[in-house]
């Protein structure tokens, strides 16, 4: 068990901090985070370009280190080192709250094992602007993130995300949108979607509407922008459906056949798998596939 009181002796010890910056509009920084940005011996950021150039825009003149994807395992350890010396260090990434779909996660992880102090900032994060302005049901949701970029990994996602029954947020690019919801349609049924774009910027938008009728206008429109999506949940109903009814039109051997061939499975797999499915016996399953043979 590890308790952390993250006020105690601020002014002693090292501190992480996390801290979100805005994801378009620069008046969302908040107060509190320019100050916690000034005073910090260290800012570290996902881009330092970026990051300079907000820090212009504020006036900030705290030193800027690089902390991203490539060089999170050595970079972090010395920010580690830098906490442990008692600096207090500032986590930001380009836009939004880190190490959601941004670097972050594993510094975090690293610095409560060494039992750092870690103090999360409140601010702009995309994925719940846009789940509140969707006029979608906002809770329970769900926060996916990015999907793979490979068609058949993102298929396999959208699989398991059809029994999700909250409220789905997903993030998406503007070049692979019209193949994630074409996607969509086949692996989720047609249901109500949110497309948001430029949040918090001069062209924010959103596109309410069925999948169908999104893909629609992507497929007709010039896509541009990051996109967040807000996908309506799984009914009980339908899961139960799903779950329940897929394979009783189909004979043994047919169900054992639609493994092989459909999910890649070899014939034992297959056998043990639809003898699981219909609460059999595998040796009972196998008689009667291999007796249809």
């Amino acid at each position: 068990m590890q308790q952390q009181k993250s006020f105690e002796q601020e002014n002693e010890k090292g501190i992480l901090y996390l801290v979100p910056t805005p994801i378009g509009n620069l008046e969302d920084m908040t107060f509190r985070a320019i100050r916690i940005m000034k005073e910090a011996d260290l800012i570290a950021a996902e881009d330092t370009r970026n990051t300079k150039k907000l820090c212009n825009y504020f006036e900030i003149e705290t030193p800027v280190s690089s902390y991203h994807e490539h060089n999170k395992e050595s970079s972090g350890h010395k920010i580690i080192e830098k906490i442990k010396e008692g600096a207090k260090v500032a986590l930001v990434s380009d836009a939004g709250m880190p190490t959601i779909s941004d670097p972050g996660a594993e510094l975090v992880v690293e610095a409560i094992a060494a039992r750092l102090t870690v103090v999360p900032l409140p601010g702009a994060n995309a994925a719940l602007t846009a789940l509140i302005a969707s006029g979608i049901q906002p809770q329970p949701f769900y926060y996916y993130g990015f999907l793979q970029r490979g068609k058949k990994d993102k298929k396999k996602e959208i699989e398991l995300l059809s029994k999700q029954t909250g409220t789905i947020v997903l993030y998406e690019s503007p070049h692979r949108l019209k193949e994630t919801l074409s996607l969509m349609l086949d692996g989720l049924g047609d249901r109500n979607i949110v497309l948001c774009r430029e949040l918090t910027k001069k062209f924010e938008e959103f596109i309410r509407g069925t999948i169908s009728e999104v893909l629609a206008w992507a497929e007709s429109e010039e896509i541009r922008g990051e996109f967040v999506l807000v996908i309506e949940g799984a009914s009980l109903s339908s899961i139960e459906v799903a779950e329940t009814h897929w394979w009783e039109t189909l004979s043994l051997s047919e169900h054992v056949e639609h493994y092989i061939s459909k999910e890649n499975m070899n014939s034992k797999a297959a056998i043990k798998q639809t003898a699981k499915d219909r609460d059999m016996q595998k040796r009972d399953v196998y008689q009667a596939y291999h007796i249809s043979e």
